[in-house]
């Protein structure tokens, strides 16, 4: 046997072990924002050693879920965009998609902006906050949201409507699986309740 043939199985080996950790830690520190590495590698069931070979400590490990929160915030946004929406239903799909991202992530995402801070934060919600800006703008233009504020005003107020309803479902005060916090985010942007529901509700069908 050569020894590439040799290296392959190990390096399939060594990729699965370090998907089970991240998926293994994400999970253990959604449920336990203190879990430590010992308390992971032994849920992730692998030794220390193992861990630390992927990842030589909990930095390591958090910009790793950072990272693959990063990528799954992008794959959100290009599911967001669909051209035929109307504004409501562009507020409300690009709502619906960050939701699920922020669902899976909002306790990480909290440990990440700890450990790394706001700019890195900033950084990473950047090209949401762009989208947000966008949809918002062209709704004011066709009279359909608020217009008292300069769009980016009004964008990042949304934004942070949003951080708000995910801190409250961290704190176990609410529970929604992205319609609601949409219907929240159309009322905000100037939408009348009941309309506001129903774009919500129709999308999540």
């Amino acid at each position: 046997m050569t020894r590439d043939a040799t290296a392959q199985p190990r390096r399939s080996h060594a990729r699965a072990n370090r998907a089970r950790i991240l998926a293994v830690a994400r999970q253990e520190l959604s449920a336990n924002p203190e879990a430590t590495i010992e308390e992971i590698a032994r849920a992730a069931g692998v030794v220390r050693r193992t861990l630390y070979a992927h990842f030589p400590g909990r930095t390591a490990l958090l910009e790793a879920i950072a990272d693959e929160g990063a990528e799954a915030l992008r794959g959100a946004l290009a599911a967001a965009a669909v051209p035929a929406d109307s504004p409501e239903q562009a507020l409300a799909r690009h709502t619906l998609e960050l939701w699920r991202v922020g669902d899976r992530y909002r306790t990480l995402l909290a440990l990440g902006r700890q450990c790394f801070g706001d700019a890195w934060f900033a950084d990473l919600t950047d090209p949401a906050r762009r989208d947000a800006v966008a949809i918002v703008r062209r709704g004011q233009a066709d009279g359909v949201f608020h217009d008292h504020l300069p769009a980016e005003v009004l964008a990042s107020a949304l934004g942070a409507l949003m951080l708000s309803l995910l801190e409250s479902v961290n704190a176990g005060l609410w529970e929604d699986s992205g319609p609601g916090a949409a219907t929240a985010i159309l009322i905000g942007a100037g939408v009348a309740p009941e309309r506001a529901a129903g774009v919500a509700a129709g999308l999540a069908r």
